[in-house]
């Protein structure tokens, strides 16, 4: 299987070299587009919009549009260096959640995770310690140069990691226009409904459901290749982190260091916070 991310994960001083893998894989049978008098493929070329000749991928730079037509250029060596930075950074379990919290909007692509070499024994830790505690843990990811939102959970006998929308990345429910806001429902129309729910209520099983769609388009497609002629186009086409030895002692140290987080000028400063904000 593909290794997509190669790093290492931590929570509190624990650490853990893992590989990832992506765990779902998109079946769309994808079409091309021929040119219908020659059946050639068509291509698809960078051209610019001010003097329309075609650009080579060399003399392309990336740039912010921030307002119609001015943009701000981004050097190909300051994306990099930013990307390093974060790169380089191992994956930091921040908090330790419960799954049913997480409205599922919020969750994206889903990955396999695999322990590197000598991380078996903490993979299998916090394997353990969340099947134990019944929580979910949440991270931050550089993936593909873009900072991802985590989940890490058990999913048979492994850990996946899941990557989740930012809360600003979910547009806002209220913009959805034409939402009844009264309930108008009729009680006999609604018992209706429930006996209906009751009848079609059954354990999920995912090897039920099929792409019956797909299933019908390679059918045609198999069909189309025996009964009529096909077309031929030309061939040509254009630092991992060192793992904690002693995990007792990581463990240890990681309480340690939350309890002296958890002290009680902290806690009058949060107290403070709440009467101010009830003041106000």
């Amino acid at each position: 299987m593909h290794t997509v991310w190669k790093g290492s994960i931590s929570f509190g001083l624990v650490n853990i070299p893992i590989k990832l893998h992506a765990a779902t894989e998109n079946k769309d049978i994808k079409l091309r587009q021929l040119h219908k008098e020659c059946m050639k493929p068509i291509s698809y070329k960078k051209v610019c919009e001010g003097c329309s000749e075609e650009v080579k991928s060399d003399d392309i730079v990336k740039a912010y549009e921030y307002s119609k037509n001015k943009f701000v250029v981004l050097d190909e060596e300051e994306l990099e260096k930013l990307r390093k930075e974060n790169e380089d950074k191992a994956v930091e379990i921040i908090d330790f959640v419960k799954l049913e919290e997480i409205d599922p909007i919020f969750f994206e692509r889903s990955y396999f995770m695999a322990p590197d070499s000598g991380g078996s024994k903490a993979y299998s830790l916090l394997r353990k310690a969340l099947e134990d505690s019944g929580k979910i843990g949440v991270a931050k990811i550089i993936i593909r140069a873009k900072e991802q939102l985590a989940v890490v959970r058990v999913y048979k006998e492994m850990l996946v990691m899941e990557t989740i929308h930012y809360p600003d990345e979910v547009r806002n429910a209220s913009d959805v226009p034409n939402i009844p806001l009264e309930q108008t429902v009729v009680k006999k129309e609604l018992e209706t409904a429930l006996l209906l729910v009751d009848q079609l209520t059954t354990e999920f099983n995912p090897d039920k459901y099929t792409d019956d769609y797909r299933t019908a388009l390679m059918e045609l497609i198999e069909e189309k290749k025996v009964s009529n002629p096909t077309v031929e186009a030309d061939s040509k086409q254009p630092a991992v982190a060192s793992n904690v030895t002693d995990l007792m002692e990581a463990l240890q140290a990681s309480l340690d260091k939350t309890k002296k987080k958890k002290t009680p000028a902290r806690k009058r400063t949060q107290r403070q916070r709440r009467l101010k904000f009830n003041h106000q």
